[in-house]
């Protein structure tokens, strides 16, 4: 069984407002830049959605605090949860604004997946996984393609010998990335159910649960959208099944980034604003951590001022922010930062 597995864990909520006497009695450093990050760190890793931008747009001044950091000579590695391959990842980057010299490389959950199904590394992969999937993928976001990996297909949950999860629209129907059958979240449960159900009546266990895309929800402009890592939590917590996250907070893919770096971890700083996957991740795997306080978690931290307002001109909920990290399980990150900009 791979290092990765897991089971489901909760949200969190907040409180009043921060100070910088609550914020040095939790330990943590309040940024008002990435100016400021101690130059300690010649190594970032950088999640995309929440940090760089919200899924449509950049953020104000993430771009130029990209450019900076590169011209401090900071090594920059994107190190995201997309269910879509590296390349891709830094195309729509590039197709922002971001200048992709200015990263050394990109990780992608979607590309340690489309390693691992290619590669098939050890005999979990080789031989107790199977080739017959039911595949959760996306539709307007568009299909992701299965092609050269060896899988077939089925939309059936009693012929299923796993579950692949990329995206949480529709139930794939073939291999070549077309859209398949639209689907609503509930319909995409059901089948989770149902694979388990399957299972039961064979005595078997309910077949592993690959998730291409481990986060929960992810920014969408101005909303949040529901990704891949809300079916795994349904799967592992309502039908017992075992969930492999192929990406953020699981080893696999920190691994990968910081061999991409080739930097001692003490200079290197991880920068997320999910709490679960990016701090949770990054904690586990024994470096530090920026904490972006405007991303998934705002409403829980209290964070007043948008994400155009200048330096200094923002406040939050030290105590939401504590409450925060102890319903996701993981200690207060070293930094924390309203959003991810230079000045």
């Amino acid at each position: 069984m791979p290092s990765s597995s897991i089971a489901a864990t909760a949200a969190g909520s907040g409180g009043l407002a921060g100070t910088a006497a609550t914020a040095a009695a939790a330990s943590y450093e309040v940024l008002t830049s990435m100016q400021q990050l101690p130059e300690r760190y010649k190594g970032l890793l950088l999640d995309q959605f929440g940090v760089l931008h919200d899924g449509v747009k950049p953020y104000p001044g993430a771009i130029e605090a990209v450019k900076e950091l590169a011209a401090r000579g900071c090594k920059l590695v994107i190190i995201s949860n997309s269910s879509r391959r590296s390349a891709g990842a830094l195309g729509n980057l590039e197709r922002m604004g971001f200048p992709p010299s200015c990263f050394a490389a990109a990780i992608t959950s979607g590309e340690v997946t489309h390693r691992h199904l290619a590669e098939r590394p050890d005999t979990w992969w080789a031989g107790q996984l199977g080739r017959r999937c039911l595949h959760f993928t996306w539709a307007a976001r568009g299909a992701i393609s299965l092609e050269g990996l060896g899988l077939e297909v089925t939309t059936d949950p009693s012929q299923a010998e796993f579950i692949l999860a990329h995206g949480t629209e529709a139930l794939g129907t073939s291999t070549d990335g077309s859209v398949g059958q639209p689907c609503s979240l509930d319909r995409l449960k059901q089948l989770l159910e149902e694979c388990a159900a399957a299972a039961a009546a064979r005595g078997a266990a309910p077949p592993p649960m690959v998730v291409a895309n481990p986060d929960v929800v992810t920014v969408a402009g101005s909303e949040l959208r529901v990704m891949p890592g809300t079916l795994a939590r349904h799967y592992a917590s309502a039908c017992g099944g075992q969930v492999v996250l192929m990406g953020k907070p699981a080893p696999v893919i920190y691994k990968e980034a910081l061999a991409m770096l080739g930097l001692p971890a003490e200079q290197v700083v991880a920068v997320g604003d999910s709490l679960e996957h990016d701090i949770g991740g990054a904690q586990a795997a024994g470096v530090a951590s920026v904490f972006v306080l405007g991303g998934i978690h705002a409403e829980e931290v209290g964070l007043q001022g948008g994400a155009s307002a200048g330096a200094g001109a923002h406040s939050f909920s030290a105590r939401g922010l504590a409450a925060a990290c102890a319903e996701h399980g993981v200690a207060p990150p070293p930094f924390v930062l309203p959003y991810f900009s230079w000045r």
